[in-house]
């Protein structure tokens, strides 16, 4: 079975978390959403199902893949009312013109829905993708091709490497991050016990459980 070695990076963490997995290439984006998720302690993919929306941006093709509903169901009303569009564009006044223009153009990208569309084509030209998880928090990760694998065995995607554990949900973007792990690792911190009682009693950046992670990456069979 043919095969991908992804290295899936967390922007702007520091200390860098990173995982690297091997997929089978034969997947979907939201397969590929469900190994992001897997590997990291968020909740969006299988079996939880759609706890925060998602998005992967392929500027090269003009496109992006997301499970927003709403997103796709305007982007399907731009193509079939162009010409209502230029009408806007016309009739906009000189305070609003540029929000319309900057409207209309992110309007224009192609959206798909992330279940029937595979990474193939599109992990193999452009080498890497960008993904963008909870659009309140915006985590964004980076997904990289490294290699590709002809003979790879098994049905499921198998955790190679990484390094740091990943931020819990909710806990308030790259920012909120930064503040529960000083909360926690501080005892005299003013919110230390509230993040215990959110969180549990400890929490270790540092630390994977990648006999965990494993098996829940075995669960997602492409």
């Amino acid at each position: 079975m043919k095969a991908y070695i992804i290295k899936i990076e967390l922007v702007d963490s520091n200390p860098l978390i990173w995982r690297r997995v091997i997929m089978p290439a034969d997947a979907t984006f939201n397969r590929l959403h469900d190994v992001i998720q897997a590997v990291t302690n968020f909740q969006s993919g299988y079996p939880h199902g759609g706890y925060h929306l998602y998005r992967f941006d392929l500027p090269e093709e003009n496109l992006a893949v997301t499970n927003d509903e709403e997103a796709y169901l305007a982007h399907q009303h731009y193509n079939k009312n162009k010409a209502l569009y230029v009408k806007r564009l016309k009739k906009a006044s000189p305070a609003h013109l540029k929000f319309e223009q900057f409207h209309q153009e992110r309007l224009k990208i192609k959206i798909r829905k992330p279940t029937g569309l595979k990474i193939d084509k599109y992990l193999e030209a452009h080498k890497e993708i960008h993904y963008l998880y909870d659009f309140g928090s915006d985590w964004q990760f980076t997904i990289t091709l490294e290699n590709i694998v002809e003979d790879y065995y098994f049905g499921y995607p198998t955790l190679l490497d990484g390094a740091e554990t990943a931020p819990p949900e909710d806990v308030g973007g790259a920012t909120g991050y930064e503040d529960f792990v000083a909360a926690m690792a501080d005892p005299n911190h003013p919110e230390h016990q509230s993040m215990r009682e959110w969180y549990g009693d400890s929490f270790d950046p540092a630390f994977i459980d990648v006999v965990a992670l494993c098996l829940a990456l075995q669960e997602l069979k492409i």
